[in-house]
C-alpha cells in the first residue's frame, strides 16, 4: 500500500483520502490551520518530513492572489521528492470559452484566469511523472443540485445554448487512482453528457417533488459575481483520453445517475 500526501484537504481531495484509507493506504494531508489530524500548511518541518516518506503526492490547492502557494513554498522539495507519482487538481476553466464546442487536452490554454493557466503548466513542468486533472463542475453528496433546490438557491437561466460539463466526486477519486498505473500527462475528468444547467434543476425538482424555479435572465437572477462567471463560458469537455490511457470509466456517466446517487 502507498503513502499519500495531499496538499489541501478540500471536498474532492478528502473524498479521495477516504477511498485510499479504505484500501489500507496511509494518507496525510495539509490544511491552512492544521485542524484535526491534518498538517498545518506552514509547518515546514512536518510537511518536508511527509514529502520524504510519501510514495504519492497530490495538490488540490488553487492559485491564491495570482500564485500557486504549494509551488511557491514547496515546489523545489516536491521536484526532488522520492515519490513515484505526483498529481494536481486543475480546472477545465483553463480552456476558456469554446462557444459550446467540444474540448480535449489538445485544446489551447486560454482561460480567463492567467494564474490558473500558469499553475496548470507549472505543475506539468515540475517533474516528469506529474498527472494534471482538469475538472469541470464538481458535485456529490452534500454538494449537489438537490441541496441547492432544498435551500432555495437553484436557478433556471434563460440561456438556451449554454452547455456545461460536470463530474461526480466519486469519479474524480476513481480517475486519480486509475492514473497511478497510467502515463503522466493532462487528463480531463468529466462525465459523458454535457448539458444545460436547467436540465439538472428540472431533474432535481422532479426527484424531490418540488416546483420549478422561474426561468430568469442573468440580471433577474441576481447571481453573485462568481456564479455569474459560471455562465460566461460555454464548452463540452471530452473525457476520451482518460478512458483510453487510464482505463477510467465514470461510475456516473450522466447527471441522471449522479443526482440520483445524491438523493
Amino acid at each position: 500500500m502507498g503513502q499519500m500526501l495531499i496538499f489541501g484537504l478540500g471536498y474532492a481531495a478528502s473524498h479521495l483520502a477516504d477511498r485510499l484509507r479504505a484500501r489500507g493506504w496511509d494518507v496525510a494531508g495539509t490544511t491552512q490551520d492544521g485542524r484535526g489530524d491534518s498538517i498545518a500548511f506552514g509547518d515546514e518541518a512536518r510537511v518536508l518530513a511527509a514529502l520524504r516518506s510519501a510514495t504519492h503526492i497530490l495538490s488540490s490547492v488553487p492559485p491564491v492572489e495570482g500564485a500557486d502557494p504549494v509551488l511557491a513554498r514547496y515546489g523545489d522539495a516536491i521536484a526532488l521528492a522520492p515519490a513515484a507519482w505526483v498529481g494536481y487538481l486543475s480546472s477545465t476553466g483553463v480552456y476558456g470559452d469554446a462557444g459550446g464546442a467540444w474540448v480535449d487536452e489538445s485544446a489551447p490554454i486560454r482561460g480567463r484566469r492567467a494564474d490558473r493557466n500558469a499553475a496548470d503548466a507549472a505543475w506539468q513542468r515540475l517533474r516528469g511523472d506529474v498527472s494534471v486533472f482538469r475538472l469541470p463542475g464538481i458535485y456529490g453528496p452534500g454538494r449537489s443540485i438537490l441541496d441547492r433546490i432544498r435551500e432555495g438557491r437553484a436557478h433556471r437561466i434563460a440561456l438556451p445554448e449554454q452547455v456545461f460539463s460536470r463530474v461526480h466526486v466519486d469519479d474524480i477519486a476513481g480517475g486519480v487512482i486509475a492514473s497511478f498505473r497510467g502515463p503522466a500527462g493532462a487528463y480531463n475528468l468529466a462525465d459523458d453528457e454535457p448539458c444545460h444547467q436547467n436540465r439538472l434543476v428540472e431533474w432535481g425538482c422532479a426527484i424531490l417533488g418540488m416546483p420549478l424555479p422561474p426561468l430568469q435572465t442573468l440580471d433577474e437572477a441576481g447571481l453573485s459575481p462568481a456564479a455569474r462567471a459560471f455562465y460566461a463560458e460555454n464548452r463540452r469537455v471530452a473525457n476520451g483520453k482518460a478512458k483510453r490511457l487510464l482505463g477510467w470509466t465514470p461510475r456516473y456517466p450522466s447527471f441522471r445517475e449522479g443526482v440520483v446517487s445524491c438523493s
